[in-house]
């Protein structure tokens, strides 16, 4: 790796391990986003052996500074939830493209972080799909099982929504992970929705 790489990485860490909300793995408690971060790195990786510079940077600050935008700062409701989230990209490519800067990274790879962090032309460019099939591998992974059992009436739609974001080669990997029974039955609802479609 170069040593910019390494410097953006440092730095990314280094702000995400200021985040006060902290995420408890095997008996271990992190920042959030700070763990969140270095496994949808590992994410990425798995995915993609061979990812580019831009996308390996951008799977260590997606969501950079999340905490900074609490959700309850925008109105209810699904217009006031889009708002948010749009901010929320703009502000997580923001305090990443400083430190791109700071890293001494040049402006082309921090123009390709940045269409990564935006989300844009997902399903056309590989490396936002990459990023989106990792981000939906996170939440399987370390989230699905804490957060379905107090959301059981929207937990389906929800899967949907966030398994139509990904790809076969999402998918693949998705059903490779560990569930429990019931966790699983939720899976499979949504997989037979998406099929019917």
């Amino acid at each position: 790796m170069t040593a910019p790489l390494d410097q953006a990485f440092a730095l990314f860490d280094s702000y995400n391990q200021t985040d006060p909300k902290t995420f408890t793995w095997d008996h271990n408690t992190y920042p959030q986003e700070y763990f969140l971060s270095l496994k949808l790195h590992e994410w990425v990786l798995k995915l993609d052996p061979d990812a580019s510079e831009a996308l390996l940077l951008a799977s260590r600050c997606q969501h950079i500074g999340r905490w900074e935008i609490p959700r309850n700062s925008f109105p209810e409701g699904r217009i006031g939830y889009l708002s948010w989230r749009k901010e929320l990209m703009r502000h997580h490519a923001n305090i990443a493209t400083g430190l791109l800067q700071q890293a001494g990274l040049p402006a082309s790879v921090i123009e390709q972080v940045q269409h990564i962090l935006m989300k844009r032309n997902i399903k056309q460019d590989a490396d936002v799909q990459t990023m989106e099939n990792a981000l939906c591998l996170v939440f399987l992974q370390y989230q699905y099982e804490a957060f379905y059992p107090g959301n059981e009436d929207k937990i389906v739609d929800v899967l949907k929504k966030s398994l139509l974001k990904m790809d076969a080669h999402g998918h693949a990997f998705a059903l490779q992970l560990t569930y429990s029974e019931k966790g699983y039955a939720f899976i499979a609802q949504a997989l037979a929705l998406l099929a019917e479609n």
